[in-house]
């Protein structure tokens, strides 16, 4: 699934490529680290500091999905996070990114196809109505009949029943290990079935959850305001009176508001950010670590012809300094990886794939094959590492007698280009959550479960199968040899190329605000633990 992320500024990136040329140079230090306050959080509240203020967080773009708020139809991670403090998921995932209970507190798997999920019983939609089996029933229903894009997530469910007054049943109909992880996200929110079968709700414009906020106001790309939902369990213990998240673009303005206190907490995108607020008074900053990660989209069907040859494209893909993107880019503070996010358990080895050789003279002898190339490389504004990225990889295709023209957009218009039939470009960066479960992001290679990527990719029924085989294999040593088989295809076929982790850069301001953040997400959530921050 894709998902925006951040602008910044590609100039100090530039400039650094400029002095150092691309490959082997060393980058700055980051000026955020991933240092841990306690085993997996980067920050742990204080249950004793002051509580009861305003909070008020800065983000880089608002919700914007063809469904309005309908959470089903959330389709990048910010939306995943905003529509997050409404409703909740049946499953969460921790701090270790492991799956942990949700609004259901428990699940037995009588069988490697079957689970039973005992239900919260004090879960209450903000309106004052119990959650009922009946909305977890018709919520996973409406997701497996209305395809959206989570609905392939959700594996081969065959059934869906309600076996008691809190218990649920789903059946698949063969064993899909992701399942449980894929539950955690809000796309599977429980939904308020009752009030949207009546017609008293439309929840693509009004959200009503059973998660510890409400929505009390929005104006588009400018403003969210949510005040306690009074009926959930948190409530009495909340550290603030109302959340006020601000859109605001610009990364400057972001990291600004951080400095003169106007925000409590912000998401930064750049680690440029990072190192210009290192001596700000009262401001923290920390790298969140990641299973997202950029990738760079290699058009094999709306491309340069060329693009259609798979000689071509590995050529392209082998070209790429990984390691030179970590080290001028992130400072470092990464890590190259394969389609499975690096570090999720069974992932593969990024460095045991073809690509990783970077045999630039067999690169240089399909590129003059074919009489050379000259392509465009398509990035947006609002994102200002992926222009930073480009940099090295223009550097990288130059040495193979690639010219790559960069192009910088804004996300309408990249939009446009990159998921319109027909797509019209060459090369394009943007980047994948990662998730918590190595096999969920696979599914984007297969071109008939994704949508959106049979645009500029054709995929193969070999690779499709060995995803389906990743998927359905249970967790371990069997798995990783599945998964490997899935890198090492996507890896030579390259019509999405894997690059490097993205972390997240978050900044706070310690004298107001003392918040609860993991060291590792998968889902976009920088505000997964908001229930125990404490504002003063």
């Amino acid at each position: 699934m894709r998902t925006r992320t951040l602008a910044g500024g590609a100039v100090a990136a530039i400039a650094l490529l400029a002095l150092t040329g691309c490959t082997g140079a060393s980058g700055p230090a980051p000026a955020a680290t991933s240092e841990e306050v306690s085993p997996g959080f980067l920050a742990v509240a204080d249950a004793s500091a002051p509580a009861g203020g305003e909070l008020v967080v800065q983000v880089d773009y608002d919700t914007a999905e063809a469904g309005g708020l309908d959470p089903q139809s959330a389709a990048t991670a910010r939306s995943w996070m905003l529509e997050g403090l409404v409703y909740e998921t049946l499953t969460t995932i921790d701090e270790n990114l492991a799956v942990a209970p949700g609004l259901a507190t428990s699940w037995e798997t009588p069988s490697d196809t079957e689970y039973v999920f005992t239900l919260a019983d004090d879960a209450v939609f903000s309106n004052g109505r119990a959650m009922t089996a009946a909305d977890v029933v018709g919520s996973l229903q409406r997701l497996r009949d209305t395809p959206v894009t989570w609905t392939g997530q959700l594996g081969p469910i065959s059934s869906i029943e309600a076996t008691g007054d809190r218990e649920v049943t789903v059946t698949l109909s063969e064993p899909y290990t992701p399942f449980l992880a894929a539950l955690a996200n809000t796309p599977a929110a429980i939904l308020p079935i009752a009030e949207m079968e009546a017609g008293t709700v439309d929840i693509a414009t009004e959200m009503l959850g059973t998660g510890p906020l409400v929505a009390s106001a929005h104006r588009q790309d400018e403003q969210w305001t949510f005040v306690p939902n009074e009926h959930h369990p948190d409530a009495a213990t909340l550290g603030f009176s109302t959340l006020t998240v601000d859109i605001v673009g610009d990364e400057a303005t972001r990291a600004a508001a951080l400095r003169d206190g106007s925000a409590d907490l912000a998401v930064l995108n750049s680690t440029d950010s990072a190192s210009l607020l290192a001596g700000a008074a009262d401001v923290r900053v920390a790298t969140q670590r990641n299973t997202d990660f950029h990738y760079l989209m290699i058009n094999s069907i709306g491309g340069d012809p060329a693009l259609a040859d798979e000689k071509v494209r590995f050529a392209v893909n082998e070209a790429i300094d990984r390691e030179a993107i970590n080290a001028l880019v992130f400072g470092g503070s990464t890590a190259v990886t394969g389609v499975t996010p690096a570090g999720l358990p069974d992932a593969c080895d990024p460095s045991g794939l073809a690509s990783s050789m970077r045999d630039v003279a067999a690169a240089k002898s399909a590129i003059d094959a074919v009489g050379g190339l000259d392509l465009n490389l398509l990035v947006y504004t609002d994102e200002p590492v992926l222009a930073q990225i480009a940099q090295v990889i223009q550097q990288n295709l130059a040495e193979i007698g690639v010219k790559v023209s960069i192009e910088q957009v804004d996300y309408a218009t990249y939009s446009g280009k990159v998921y319109a039939d027909p797509s019209d470009f060459d090369l394009a960066l943007s980047w994948f959550a990662g998730y918590a479960d190595p096999a969920m992001v696979t599914t984007w290679w297969n071109p008939s479960l994704a949508g959106f990527s049979s645009v500029y990719m054709t995929g193969s029924p070999e690779l499709n199968a060995a995803i389906a085989a990743g998927a359905s294999t249970p967790a371990g040593s069997d798995r990783a040899a599945a998964l490997a088989e899935v890198c090492d295809l996507a890896d030579q076929q390259s019509e999405m190329v894997p690059l490097v982790l993205r972390p997240s850069t978050i900044g706070w301001n310690t004298a107001e605000l003392s918040p609860t953040l993991a060291a590792d997400e998968g889902y976009g959530n920088v505000l997964r633990h908001i229930t125990e921050f404490r504002v003063g």
